[in-house]
């Protein structure tokens, strides 16, 4: 099956990007530390804020 190479509708983690989107959409954050705290009003998923912790180390 053909799957062009620029396909989102393909890729699971667009579709999580969308559902985070929506409630963080024209919200601004003064620190990553607001966005982490902010994340699990949203989704009760932890990874997401693991790879928060993460991006922010590195």
């Amino acid at each position: 099956m053909f799957q062009p190479a620029s396909a989102p509708e393909l890729n699971p983690i667009e579709r999580l990007w969308q559902f985070l989107k929506k409630p963080l959409k024209n919200q601004l954050f003064s620190s990553l530390q607001d966005l982490r705290d902010r994340i699990p009003e949203i989704s009760s998923s932890n990874f997401i804020l693991e790879a928060l912790f993460y991006a922010a180390s590195s």
